[in-house]
């Protein structure tokens, strides 16, 4: 069954078209709209809330968005393997674009916070489908460096979103921060239709409708009371306590619910792993202080400072650098020590110290003050995010390594939410207080009232020249206010990342990626896909000289490593034509021909033609080179490569061991040489 498989998968990556960048082009602008629309929205909060009112209910813009995203991912990731992902994945394009266009029209913050969250439905699709899609057009030696892309697509939306947020606003209108996302989806959705080709699989899901809608309703009622809480109604009012109560049983509903699920939203199993436990929570306040922050920091900028839309992107890029310089650092340590408990702890402490900094901050703040509070506010984060999501696949078994993968994130974007919604509630109940206090007794120009300042900033502005500084005081000291309470939530992860068990790291979990630590939302990939990513990222980052030259010394054969690589293809291809492969491929004609006149010292190889074949010695260091290449991967994998391990994970071991020695673009124009073997 499993060589069944092996030869299936092996035939459809022979039918990927050449065109497959078209696609993948597709598939990133689809990815781009969704990963840009977390964060485009941030530079243009001020002038919504300035042209629509409502300013207590900011957060929601956000929230409304991320809610809706987390709870539809896991939904798209199983419609899309059950009824097919193209399908689903124009469906998601199409919904957002709709969500969009309202966003764009809306006339009232409640229209808004609405059509953000049929933005969001969409959003959740466009996420997981397009990387899913993905593993359907490339074999997976491919893979990790396709998803790199989408990888790469989250880092620069983390940069552009709130500069391109910021000019939109400035140049045209606040609507455009919507309106944008229409021509660039509408050429995704026809080139999709017209390039994506892919094969037309069905997996059955017993899909968890009820465990998805109650915990979507559970955030949601929590979410309510956080922003509502002590704002809008009044904290011991009869419909807060409702909220409150209401969002305990649907809680007592969704564990006896997943406790009978056949494939459940979020095994409760997973709790019983500390590690699991503890990185989970770790999630929730590093998602909890990011997005609090970076939904609060612009209206710090624009209202407090007067700083354009533009400039206040501008002005965010250190906390932006800082995110990834670190992310990125402490990704590629963990990659070559396999240790990492050192940053859990380290980015716990310094995203407690950005915050106390960022608390420091005023209307009297300089330029490089902030500049400089923002960057260790980034660092912290970014030496936190990338490693939570690796020591959760390292703590769980292969079987739970895709639903792990997805439950912190999962716990990572509830955080977002959450932190969106109690910075609002802060911000809006110290606002209206210190507006009060500053303006009492005080005769103030027709038609300004404290509550109409809080209402709309704009309102500051024709306020005499003496009464200014006492507004912007307020809504400067409100803001930072948010960061002294959002302090001790970041105070709490350091002290639970003390807890955690620095065990060894699987070879395979040491392989960090963009798309599961930048975005808020969940991933949602199957255990197989995960460890497919990983692999193939493994052996992309590797270098093709040091593979051959491991493989080789493990095989125990003393070849240079050009003559590993051509031997191993010979047995893949029956023959190969040194100058062909240095004209289609990568490396050099000088390598390919000290590798060939190696082998035929050797007489590994005999020469017909221009082609080499191998000899009845030759297959057999073959073999023995093909094995070794088969244990390393399988030797990355640690304990879940058992004697008890799945199909899939042996098919998965031989086709990258396979895929290894060459592209699809090199092979061979010989079609009788391409069967062969």
């Amino acid at each position: 069954m499993a060589v069944d498989a092996t030869h299936a998968t092996a035939k459809e990556a022979e039918q990927v078209p050449g065109g497959v960048l078209v696609p993948i082009g597709a598939l990133l602008l689809g990815l781009l709209l969704a990963a840009l629309d977390q964060t485009i929205v941030s530079t243009a909060l001020p002038t919504i809330v300035s042209d629509l009112g409502g300013l207590e209910h900011l957060s929601w813009v956000v929230t409304a968005y991320l809610l809706a995203s987390t709870a539809a991912t896991p939904l798209w990731g199983k419609l899309g393997d059950q009824y097919g992902r193209k399908r689903l994945f124009q469906l998601a394009i199409v919904i957002f674009l709709i969500g969009s266009a309202l966003c764009g029209m809306a006339q009232d913050m409640g229209e808004l916070i609405g059509f953000r969250a049929l933005q969001g439905l969409g959003g959740g699709g466009l996420m997981v489908l397009s990387m899913a899609i993905v593993g359907d057009l490339v074999p997976p030696r491919e893979r990790g460096r396709y998803q790199g892309l989408f990888g790469a697509v989250f880092g620069a939306t983390s940069v552009l979103g709130p500069l391109l947020g910021g000019v939109l606003t400035e140049q045209l209108s606040w609507r455009w921060v919507f309106y944008v996302n229409l021509p660039v989806g509408v050429v995704a959705l026809a080139v999709i239709a017209a390039a994506l080709h892919i094969p037309r699989r069905t997996a059955h899901h017993v899909i968890d409708y009820l465990g998805t809608l109650l915990i979507a309703a559970v955030a949601t009622c929590l979410v309510l009371v956080a922003s509502l809480g002590g704002t809008t109604w009044a904290w011991g009012s009869a419909r807060v306590v409702g909220l409150a109560v209401l969002g305990v049983v649907l809680a007592v509903a969704f564990v006896a619910v997943e406790r009978r699920a056949a494939e459940p939203v979020l095994p409760l199993k997973l709790f019983g792993i500390r590690t699991f436990t503890l990185a989970a929570l770790i999630s929730f306040i590093v998602g909890f202080a990011m997005f609090g922050a970076m939904t609060y920091l612009p209206t710090f900028l624009q209202v407090v400072h007067g700083i354009s839309p533009t400039l206040s992107g501008v002005h965010m890029l250190p906390m932006v650098v800082g995110l990834l310089l670190s992310s990125t650092l402490s990704g590629q340590v963990v990659s070559r020590t396999g240790r990492w408990k050192v940053f859990p702890v380290a980015g716990t402490a310094v995203t407690t110290i950005g915050l106390l900094l960022l608390h420091r901050l005023d209307e009297h703040s300089p330029t490089a003050e902030m500049s400089v509070y923002f960057f260790v506010f980034g660092l912290g984060l970014g030496l936190v995010m990338q490693v939570l999501v690796l020591i959760v696949q390292n703590s769980v078994s292969y079987e739970d390594l895709g639903v792990a993968t997805s439950g912190a994130t999962f716990f990572r974007s509830i955080g977002a939410s959450f932190g969106v919604a109690i910075f609002g509630s802060v911000f809006a109940s110290r606002l209206a207080d210190k507006l009060a206090d500053a303006f009492r007794g005080v005769r103030l120009p027709p038609g300004v009232t404290p509550g109409a300042l809080k209402a709309d900033p704009r309102g500051i502005a024709v306020l005499p020249p003496a009464l200014r500084p006492a507004a912007l005081h307020a809504y400067a000291s409100s803001i930072t206010d948010v960061f002294l309470y959002a302090a001790p939530v970041a105070a709490l992860g350091f002290v639970l990342a003390w807890f955690l068990k620095e065990d060894r790291l699987r070879g395979s979990v040491t392989a960090p990626d963009a798309s599961e630590t930048l975005p808020p939302n969940p991933v949602q990939r199957s255990s197989y896909d995960e460890c497919c990513r990983a692999l193939s990222l493994l052996g992309t980052r590797e270098g093709r000289r040091e593979v051959y030259r491991k493989i080789n010394e493990r095989a125990g054969v003393d070849l240079v490593p050009a003559a590993g690589w051509l031997l191993l293809r010979i047995r893949r291809y029956g023959s190969v034509e040194p100058g062909q492969l240095a004209e289609r491929g990568a490396v050099p004609l000088t390598v390919v021909l000290e590798g060939a006149r190696q082998l035929e010292e050797r007489r590994l190889v005999d020469r017909l033609g221009l082609d080499l074949t191998a000899t009845e010695q030759g297959r057999e260091t073959a073999e023995r080179l093909a094995r070794a290449r088969e244990e390393s991967l399988a030797e990355l994998l640690g304990d879940w490569w058992g004697p008890d391990r799945p199909t899939d994970l042996d098919r998965l071991v031989r086709e990258l061991t396979d895929e290894l020695c060459g592209t699809e673009r090199e092979q061979p124009r010989n079609p009788a040489a391409r069967q062969a073997g």
